[in-house]
């Protein structure tokens, strides 16, 4: 397995200067956040180190040479819209934006690229199923076509008031990757894992890595503290963010060591990403690398260091 972060928690840095965080806090590789330029409303949205607008060979070469020069691998290019929404329009920008991510997947000779599936999220998993046919068939087929694969994150979003109440993705549970992948069945097409998620919505989260090996691409590594009481108090019908908070890892009710047992009895040797949304280590950049270095820290006890 190769240890590494998500770029999203360091949107003041430049490409080089990431690549020196990752080679001074011990990581191995980095997911290079690739949204268009602009600006965003979303926490950790709107994050760009790689730009793919017109991408080329000549870029690709620049990349991959600074992460050779620090000793740094590229896990994955990322890039999280919702490409369902109800807003066909602006759908369709993020459709297109999501083919130059693969393009500069394959450029890059990375060939991993993650996202959210997305979701109209005043609509029924059903309703949405035949538009996600519609715009996941041709997307996941242009996947294969370059030779990347696509990593879908589990992660519900719906944690404000315009996403409710469906959420804005509809990756969300183990039913429904089993539905999606038997509808688009393709080599190319699999999960970006986040067990936090699984936690949250009061599931087994060391099931899926058994259940789905073979779909397992890429793994984020973020942990999740249950406020119990508050649950008691608001019900599971409340916006999520009222009874859990995102933690680094270590510091939330996942037990890590049976999450990377299982990980190595089931022979994963892909790259596990720590996101960082922690909110108590989001006043500072330096709050922020120190989340780095402490889940660097925490993590090596189940992840060896690459030569």
């Amino acid at each position: 397995m190769q240890l590494g972060f998500v770029s999203a928690i360091l949107p003041d840095l430049t490409l080089r200067e990431v690549f020196a965080a990752a080679k001074q806090y011990g990581y191995d590789c980095v997911e290079l956040m690739c949204w268009p330029k602009g600006k965003a409303e979303r926490r950790y949205a709107g994050v760009t180190h790689v730009e793919v607008e017109d991408f080329t060979v000549g870029d690709a070469a620049q990349v991959n040479a600074l992460a050779a020069e620090f000793g740094v691998a590229i896990s994955g290019l990322g890039y999280y819209p919702n490409p369902l929404c109800p807003d066909e329009e602006e759908a369709k920008r993020y459709v297109e934006h999501i083919r130059k991510v693969i393009l500069a997947s394959e450029l890059l000779g990375v060939r991993q690229m993650n996202t959210f599936i997305g979701r109209d999220w005043t609509r029924s998993v059903d309703d949405n199923w035949p538009r996600f046919l519609d715009t996941w068939k041709p997307l996941i087929a242009f996947a294969e076509d370059h030779g990347v694969k696509v990593g879908i994150e589990n992660c519900p979003m719906i944690f404000t008031s315009d996403e409710w109440p469906g959420g804005k993705n509809l990756a969300t549970t183990p039913t429904i990757w089993g539905r999606m992948f038997g509808d688009i069945p393709s080599e190319s097409f699999g999960l970006n894992y986040d067990p936090s998620h699984m936690v949250w919505q009061h599931m087994d989260y060391l099931a899926p890595l058994r259940d789905f090996t073979d779909k397992l691409f890429h793994l984020h590594a973020k942990d999740v503290r249950v406020d119990r009481h508050r649950l008691d108090q608001v019900g599971i019908m409340a916006h999520p963010l009222e009874y859990h908070s995102p933690k680094l890892p270590g510091l939330g009710d996942i037990d890590w060591g049976s999450f990377f047992s299982v990980l190595s009895d089931e022979r994963y040797n892909g790259p596990v990403c720590v996101e960082v949304e922690d909110r108590a280590y989001e006043d500072s950049l330096a709050a922020r690398k120190a989340s780095l270095a402490q889940s660097d820290t925490y993590l090596r006890q189940f992840v060896a260091r690459r030569d």
